[in-house]
C-alpha cells in the first residue's frame, strides 16, 4: 500500500480529454500506468441494454477513452463525446447544436439528456464514468483508495453546470471536495514555477474542446496571512460555455462535405468525418496544409485544407473570445495592462490562437506549460493545500453572475454582484405585501438586469407558515451563502416566528452563450432605463402600504382632525394611488420616478399629524381600559 492514505487528487474533466493527477512533496504530476496514454478521451461507449452475450464481450460492459473514441465509427449510436455541453443544460435550449453527433432528448424536470440505444442516459452519467475511469487510474498509481477529489470546472459554469457535476462525481463514488475553475487552477500550477515573488497580474486564456474562460487573477507573495507564500486573487472572469474546439471540427466537417458535394449518410459516416476533422485541425498547427480522407455516402472522398482556410473558418470564433476577454479586463479595471497570459487548453495550440492573444494582449503569450495538463496539475495542488500537505499558498475566488430574488411588482432585489469574492455570504431583511399572508415564495435569479423578465431563473422555494399578520409587519431575513465552489445556498428565516425554509439551488438549466451575451450587453445598453423601472417599481411598493397605513389611521380619528387636513391627506393618497393605477397599466417607464417620489413625499408629510392623532388615540383607549 501506499504512504498516501485516503489522498485528494485532481481532476480535469473536459469536453474532449481528462486527466487525474496528485500532488506530494516532490511536486504535481499526472497520474497513468508507464507507456499509458496521460490524457483519457472523454468519450464513452454503452453497453446495449439488451444484449445477452458473454462476460467479457464489448456489448455488455461500458467503454470508456481511447478505445471508445477509436471505434466511435463502429459504434455510432451508443458512443457519446463532449458530453460535457450538455451539463446542467435544459432540452429547451436548443443544445443539440453544441453536440451534433447526439440525439439529445427530454430528461426529468426539462433537463438535457442523450438517447442510446433506445434508453435515456442523462450527461451526469457520462461524466460519471469518466470520472471512475480516472479514480481506478489514480488507485492504480497510488496504491491505494481514491474517494476524494478537486474536479474542476470552466469558470462560466453557472450553478446548475456545478451542480450537475458535483453530482457526477457522487455517482462515480467520488466526494468532490472543492469544484474549482479551470483557469484557476492553471494559474495554481504557474505559480509553482514562479521565480518573481513581485506582485503578477494575470490573464489565463482558456480555450479548450467545449468552453472558453479568460480569468484576470492577482498573484502577489504575502507575509501577513500566517504563511509565506502566494496569494491568487480572483479578479474577475468571463467565457462562453458553448465555444470550443468542437465549434472548429464542426467547422471543418461542414466545409469538407460542400467541398466534396457530398453529406455523410448516416451515424457512422458523420462520427469518422468529425474524427477526421479534428485530425486535419490539429495537424495544420504544424503543416501548412492537410490531405482529408473520409467515406461519405458509401465511397472514400478526398480534400486538401490549408491553415490560411482553417483561420479564416475560425475568425468568428476567436472574435468571440475577444469579447469575453475585454469585459473581463474591463470588470477587473485593468485595460489591457497585465503582465503575463497564461495558455490553457488544447485549442491553444493552435498558430492563429496563439497570434490572436499576442495581438491583443500586446505581449508574448507565456507557453511553458503544458496547455493540456495544467488544469489537472493546478487540480493537484488545490488538492494537495486541502489535504494539508502545502501551505505556501491561498486561493480567492470570485463569483461570474450576479444573483438576487424577486420582490413585488417584478424587481429584482440583488444580493450577490458578479465578480464578488467567495467564499461569501450576505443577508437583506424584506416583508410581506399582503395582510394575513402566511406563506412567502422566494424567486432566486441571475442576471444583470434589475427586473425579472430580463433575468434568469435559478430557483424557487417557499416559506410557509408564517403567522397572519398585517403587511409589511413580517421580519423576514434572506440569506445567500456561495461556499469555495460556488454552489448556492439560499436561507430564509420569519423572525418573529421562527420559521425558517432553504435551498441548494438544483436550478433552471445553464446559461446558453447567447443568453450571457445578451444579458451583459442589455445590461450595459439599457442600465438607465432599468435602473428607473427598478425605482418606481419600488415606490409603488411602499407607497401601497403608504396608502393603506394612512387610510387605516385616518378612518380611525377622521372625527378628531380639522376637515381641511382630511382633505388634504386624500388629495395626496389619490394623487399616490394615481401612480401606482399608472404603473400596473401601462408599466413602470410610463411615470416619472421624480414625480412619484416628490407625490409621495407630499403624501408622507401630510400624513403625520394623522398618524399622530391615531397614536394618542390608542394610547387613550389603552390607559381606558387599564383604569376600568
Amino acid at each position: 500500500m501506499s504512504d498516501h492514505a485516503d489522498p485528494i487528487v485532481g481532476i480535469d474533466l473536459g469536453t474532449t480529454n481528462s486527466l487525474v493527477a496528485f500532488c506530494d512533496a516532490s511536486g504535481p504530476r499526472i497520474l497513468a500506468a508507464p507507456g499509458e496514454e496521460r490524457m483519457v478521451p472523454s468519450v464513452v461507449r454503452f453497453a446495449d441494454p439488451n444484449s445477452r452475450g458473454s462476460v467479457g464481450d464489448q456489448s455488455t460492459r461500458n467503454v470508456v477513452g481511447s478505445a471508445a473514441r477509436a471505434e466511435a465509427g463502429r459504434y455510432p449510436l451508443s458512443t457519446i463525446a463532449s458530453g460535457k455541453r450538455l451539463m446542467g443544460r435544459g432540452f429547451a435550449e436548443s443544445v443539440s447544436e453544441s453536440a451534433p453527433l447526439l440525439k439529445v432528448v427530454e430528461g426529468k424536470r426539462g433537463g438535457a439528456a442523450i438517447e442510446v440505444l433506445g434508453a435515456t442516459v442523462l450527461p451526469e452519467e457520462v461524466a460519471a464514468e469518466i470520472l471512475r475511469a480516472l479514480a481506478a487510474r489514480a488507485q492504480a498509481a497510488l496504491g491505494t483508495s481514491v474517494k476524494r477529489a478537486v474536479v474542476t470546472v470552466p469558470a462560466w459554469f453557472d450553478d446548475a453546470q456545478r451542480t450537475a457535476t458535483r453530482n457526477a462525481a457522487r455517482l462515480a463514488g467520488l466526494e468532490p471536495v472543492r469544484i474549482l475553475n479551470e483557469p484557476t487552477a492553471a494559474a495554481l500550477a504557474y505559480g509553482i514555477g514562479r521565480e518573481a515573488r513581485s506582485a503578477e497580474t494575470i490573464a489565463v486564456y482558456d480555450f479548450g474542446g467545449g468552453t472558453f474562460d479568460i480569468s484576470i487573477l492577482r498573484i502577489e507573495a504575502d507575509e501577513t496571512l500566517g504563511f509565506s507564500g502566494d496569494l491568487f486573487q480572483v479578479l474577475a472572469v468571463s467565457g462562453d460555455t458553448r465555444l470550443g474546439g468542437d465549434d472548429i471540427d464542426s467547422m471543418v466537417a461542414d466545409w469538407f462535405a460542400r467541398e466534396v458535394g457530398v453529406e455523410a449518410s448516416g451515424p457512422s459516416e458523420a462520427a469518422m468525418l468529425r474524427l477526421e476533422s479534428e485530425r486535419a485541425k490539429v495537424a495544420l498547427s504544424d503543416v501548412e496544409v492537410v490531405r482529408m480522407r473520409a467515406t461519405l455516402a458509401g465511397r472514400e472522398r478526398e480534400a486538401s485544407l490549408t491553415r490560411t482556410q482553417l483561420e479564416l473558418f475560425m475568425a468568428p470564433l476567436l472574435g468571440r473570445t475577444l469579447v469575453c476577454c475585454q469585459r473581463a479586463l474591463k470588470d477587473a479595471g485593468l485595460g489591457a495592462a497585465v503582465d503575463r497570459v497564461v495558455l490553457v487548453g488544447g485549442s491553444t495550440r493552435i498558430p492563429a490562437v496563439r497570434a490572436l492573444v499576442r495581438h491583443a494582449f500586446g505581449i508574448e503569450p507565456y507557453c511553458a506549460l503544458n496547455p493540456d495538463e495544467v488544469v489537472a496539475m493546478g487540480a493537484a495542488i488545490q488538492a494537495s493545500v486541502l489535504e494539508g500537505r502545502r501551505h505556501d499558498m491561498l486561493l480567492l475566488d470570485v463569483v461570474p453572475l450576479s444573483l438576487g430574488i424577486e420582490t413585488v411588482g417584478g424587481a429584482v432585489a440583488k444580493m450577490i454582484m458578479r465578480n464578488s469574492m467567495v467564499p461569501l455570504r450576505t443577508t437583506e431583511m424584506f416583508s410581506t405585501s399582503v395582510d394575513g399572508q402566511t406563506r412567502v415564495s422566494i424567486h432566486v435569479l441571475q442576471g444583470e438586469r434589475e427586473l425579472v423578465a430580463d433575468c434568469r431563473s435559478v430557483a424557487r422555494f417557499e416559506l410557509v407558515g408564517v403567522p397572519p399578520m398585517p403587511a409589511g409587519i413580517p421580519q423576514i431575513e434572506v440569506e445567500f451563502l456561495i461556499d469555495a465552489n460556488g454552489v448556492l445556498n439560499v436561507n430564509a428565516h420569519e423572525l418573529r416566528s421562527g420559521r425558517r425554509a432553504q435551498v441548494q439551488t438544483i436550478p433552471s438549466f445553464g446559461l446558453t452563450s447567447e443568453e450571457s451575451d445578451r444579458m451583459e450587453r442589455d445590461a450595459n445598453e439599457h442600465a438607465r432605463e432599468d435602473m428607473s423601472a427598478h425605482r418606481v417599481i419600488d415606490l409603488a411598493v411602499h407607497s401601497r402600504l403608504d396608502i393603506k397605513w394612512t387610510g387605516e389611521a385616518l378612518q380611525r380619528v377622521r372625527s378628531e382632525l380639522p376637515n381641511s387636513l382630511v382633505a388634504q391627506v386624500e388629495a395626496a393618497m389619490a394623487q399616490v394611488a394615481a401612480f401606482i393605477e399608472k404603473v400596473q397599466q401601462s408599466g413602470p417607464l410610463s411615470v416619472s420616478g421624480d414625480e412619484f417620489l416628490a407625490a409621495k413625499n407630499a403624501l408622507d408629510t401630510a400624513a403625520v399629524p394623522v398618524h399622530e392623532a391615531a397614536v394618542l388615540s390608542s394610547l387613550r383607549a389603552q390607559m381606558a381600559k387599564e383604569t376600568s
